[in-house]
């Protein structure tokens, strides 16, 4: 890295990252956040209850986390679908399938393209409990799609969920690693619909 004149980070957060960590010139260091496709607005499915989790499924990802906190919502109507790779960390896999969530709790595997694309059409709220992430980029393809975002406050996740031109902010954050918290603004979602229609007008 010190070698190289110029240095492009996926984050403004990445890019202080980098800066402090590594002792990079700030003049080296520039923040350019991916892009995404168009895409057409998601449909969901009844505008609440369908909650979707893009993410290989790691400690980092925070999946254990959404699964402890949607066992203090099981008394309210939900699905939640985990798109993502389940190879790289079974035991944490073998862990998440032993929740007592049932059918209402799956672990798909990885989707791309059409079928990823699907996913996100038929989504209510895309949920990533993240432990640590330098960009996001499904936060991203989430909100490019009209889709709200219920996601951490750890690195450049609140950067990468952003605020609109009149203050808006299309979707929540909580702690990290919070299972409290995060049961409490999924139980928000769920119950409250002016909050729903807050969200997607942002």
């Amino acid at each position: 890295l010190r070698a190289a004149s110029s240095v492009v980070a996926t984050s403004e957060w990445a890019a202080r990252r980098l800066i402090g960590h590594h002792g990079l010139a700030p003049h080296r260091v520039h923040a350019v956040p991916p892009g995404v496709d168009p895409a057409p607005p998601a449909i969901g499915t009844d505008g609440v209850s369908r909650l979707v989790c893009v993410a290989n499924v790691t400690p980092r990802k925070g999946q254990g986390v959404l699964a402890q906190a949607l066992e203090t919502v099981a008394d309210l109507r939900w699905t939640c679908e985990c798109v993502g790779g389940i190879r790289r960390e079974t035991k944490y896999v073998e862990r998440l399938r032993e929740h007592r969530l049932g059918a209402r709790f799956t672990l798909t595997g990885p989707r791309t393209g059409a079928a990823l694309a699907a996913t996100y059409h038929t989504a209510d709220l895309l949920v990533l409990p993240s432990r640590a992430e330098t960009y996001g980029m499904v936060v991203t393809e989430a909100l490019a799609r009209g889709v709200p975002v219920l996601t951490t406050d750890v690195d450049a996740l609140p950067d990468t969920l952003g605020v609109a031109p009149d203050g808006s902010v299309p979707g929540m954050l909580v702690p990290g690693d919070d299972v409290e918290a995060l049961g409490a603004a999924l139980r928000r979602w769920l119950t409250e619909p002016e909050l729903r229609t807050r969200l997607r007008a942002a």
